[in-house]
């Protein structure tokens, strides 16, 4: 039994991840401020499920705070760490820079000087898939150099791959970056395609389609996400014995007990046909408003899982019709709406 830090623990990934480690008999302290980037009442739900468990215990902490994460650090002094918190969202970025600076970069700072601090056995921690920026190679391997992020979200995530760099090297305690691929699923994030699709498609209102429903997504169930960022926490990792400095590999190190691995379900999804079983699962059809690509965004993604099947036994294994129909199911439950089939 181990005692995780998971921060993040009211948002949609952390509220899973934070469960699945409840009911296999950890004990979780969760890091969250429910801030208003998205709906606080969302979150207060995903943790009024998790307070409802034996081993759970909330710290209501803005990561920005150095002296207040310090002093959970001391105090918890957790055996492990899974940081999920982040100010999320590509398009918010170009609205309000400052946000991610503050919340992806300071305060992944102040997380690893949390570690620094207890040395726990194992930093694991959300980095993502836009990190390829302009990067036209697919699918997206981990072996690719990433030298051009064109989001300042891309940016802050790539900052903090190399900022867990330098502390997995001078203070020796293991590190691994998870990029996750468009994570989607129940209890999911307002700001994301499947929900506001759902909630216009109830509604009787138009959907925004961007690049004229040409893009392509490698689409990955929640689930999916959960099993493989679990399975990487159990697996820290040490310094890489056959990395070569002449030609030194981006997702391992030499120096370092460092790893980067990618999280997705390794195919890519047309967007229109994410939308066609949106519309089977709701027994509606959507009146489409097709817009260009909107700036940061990219053309077509899929994550090349290789090599982390190869170190984690990871297999996605959601198929897009399960996973928008589970999306479905819970949001007509939990707003208590009928989709009218």
């Amino acid at each position: 039994m181990d005692n995780i830090l998971v921060t993040g623990s009211a948002g949609f990934i952390g509220s899973h991840v934070a469960q699945y480690l409840l009911d296999r008999g950890d004990t979780v302290v969760g890091l969250d401020n429910l801030n208003s980037y998205y709906d606080p009442e969302l979150k207060r739900a995903r943790l009024a499920r998790l307070e409802s468990l034996p081993g759970y215990r909330h710290a209501a902490i803005d990561l920005t705070d150095r002296a207040a994460v310090a002093d959970l650090f001391a105090e918890a002094r957790p055996t492990g760490v899974i940081h999920l918190a982040a100010q999320a969202g590509v398009r918010y970025s170009l609205e309000q820079p400052a946000a991610y600076v503050d919340s992806n970069v300071v305060g992944f700072l102040n997380i690893l000087e949390g570690c620094r601090a207890v040395q726990p056995r194992h930093l694991v921690y959300a980095s993502t898939s836009s990190v390829f920026g302009a990067n036209g190679k697919l699918p997206f391997s981990v072996h690719d150099p990433v030298h051009h992020p064109i989001t300042l979200y891309a940016a802050t995530k790539l900052a903090n791959e190399s900022m867990a760099h330098a502390y997995a090297h001078l203070f020796g305690f293991p590190t691994t970056g998870l990029r996750f691929f468009t994570v989607y699923g129940p209890w999911g994030r307002p700001d994301m395609a499947l929900f506001k699709f759902t909630e216009a498609i109830l509604a009787g209102r138009p959907i925004d389609v961007y690049g004229q429903g040409q893009m392509q997504r490698d689409f990955t169930y929640v689930d999916d996400i959960v099993d493989g960022i679990v399975a990487a926490y159990g697996h820290p990792p040490s310094p890489d014995t056959t990395w070569d400095p002449q030609r030194p590999d981006p997702a391992t190190s030499g120096v370092a007990p460092w790893r980067i691995l990618n999280l997705g379900a390794s195919r890519r999804t047309e967007l229109m046909r994410y939308i066609e079983v949106l519309e089977e699962k709701l027994g509606r059809k959507a009146e489409l408003n097709l817009l260009p690509m909107q700036p940061g965004d990219v053309q077509r993604t899929e994550a090349d899982v290789d090599e982390t099947r190869a170190v984690l036994g990871y297999a996605p294994k959601t198929p897009v019709e399960a996973g928008v129909g589970a999306f479905v199911d819970w949001y007509l439950d939990y707003y208590g709406v009928s989709s009218g089939r």
